[in-house]
């Protein structure tokens, strides 16, 4: 146990050592938030369509805004956040908007953080490791997403007394794979109906996961009347397989959440039958007016969607199908 933890501060204080100067040499974009200076936004990767969409809508949000920022992209590295936080808040920035690694590390990330407000985005923490107008989070409510794919499948399926569900999860202990996951199994149980799910597993936000789960499904020998999926991305991985496999798309119902440019065409061309829209522009604006707001002093009240408590801004999920998909597009 001694090694262990031994092992682990001087992982972190080699993260830390690395990162000195890195932060020089970030991109700027505008003028400061508020009246102290820049806002570190460090968040994990690109590596998904939606994660790719956020982090675009907070380089632009924040040249619209004028606020001086510094983009680092740190990968799954918990060591790499805290490290650059650290040293943000040595050099005086005025914030950090992070999209954490695990957000099970809020209340690491929180006293790297010193005097900087954080705010969380995409990644939820724990409501104990947040704190109003200091520590809040801005995102989507996930639960309403796995209950309007429930609420979906469960009327495209003419309200049954029984149905079998494959469910295709995104990245283990993620707040979004456990709140989806959760409300689409409650919202069918809700209705009287009788859940199976003959086969679930994590295929990690992606379709080339998504095909490989597929390829266990039909392995196994599962039985499926609908694929709830947690994002689009995989949902795309399951029509392909689908396409592959001899199974037509339009007799069974395949949902994904997002509202992706490839998740919408997918809906318009008859593949995918529904999805969420997760507006990431419209997390990537919360995010930075809730920190421009925090690091000049002020509270969350005058931010769309911030709750009484300074706590969380929320930004809706919308339903999309075929009668309104186009609207997305």
């Amino acid at each position: 146990m001694k090694n262990t933890i031994y092992k682990r501060v001087m992982s972190l204080a080699c993260a830390s050592f690395l990162t000195v100067g890195m932060l020089a040499g970030c991109g700027k974009s505008g003028s400061a938030a508020g009246n102290s200076g820049k806002v570190l936004i460090a968040y994990t990767d690109t590596e998904d369509a939606f994660r790719a969409a956020l982090a675009d809508g907070l380089t632009s949000g924040a040249k619209e805004l004028g606020i001086d920022v510094a983009m680092e992209q740190t990968g799954d590295s918990v060591e790499k956040q805290i490290a650059l936080i650290e040293k943000a808040s040595q050099e005086g920035y005025a914030g950090v908007v992070c999209r954490a690694a695990d957000a099970a590390t809020a209340h690491q990330i929180e006293l790297a953080a010193g005097d900087m407000p954080v705010v969380f985005v995409n990644a939820q923490p724990a409501d104990d490791q947040l704190k109003g107008d200091r520590y809040i989070y801005v995102g989507s409510p996930e639960e309403d997403a796995g209950r309007y794919e429930g609420e979906y499948v469960y009327n495209k399926l003419g309200k049954p007394a029984e149905m079998n569900l494959v469910i295709l999860k995104g990245e283990k202990g993620h707040s979004a794979t456990v709140a989806r996951t959760s409300a689409a199994k409650n919202y069918i149980k809700s209705q009287g109906c009788k859940v199976n799910v003959t086969f679930s597993d994590f295929a990690n936000w992606t379709p080339e996961g998504a095909y490989e789960m597929m390829d266990m499904v039909k392995k196994v020998g599962a039985s499926y009347d609908a694929v709830i999926c947690n994002n689009d991305s995989m949902a795309i991985g399951v029509i392909n397989w689908m396409k592959d496999n001899g199974v037509d798309p339009k007799q069974v119902p395949v949902c994904g959440v997002d509202a992706t440019a490839d998740g919408c065409q997918s809906i318009k061309d008859g593949q995918m039958q529904f999805t969420c829209q997760q507006d990431a522009k419209g997390q990537a604006k919360a995010a930075l007016e809730a920190i421009e707001a925090l690091s000049s002093g002020k509270n969350l009240s005058g931010v769309k969607g911030a709750t009484k408590d300074g706590k969380y801004v929320w930004v809706p999920f919308n339903k999309v199908d075929a009668s309104n998909v186009g609207n997305f597009m």
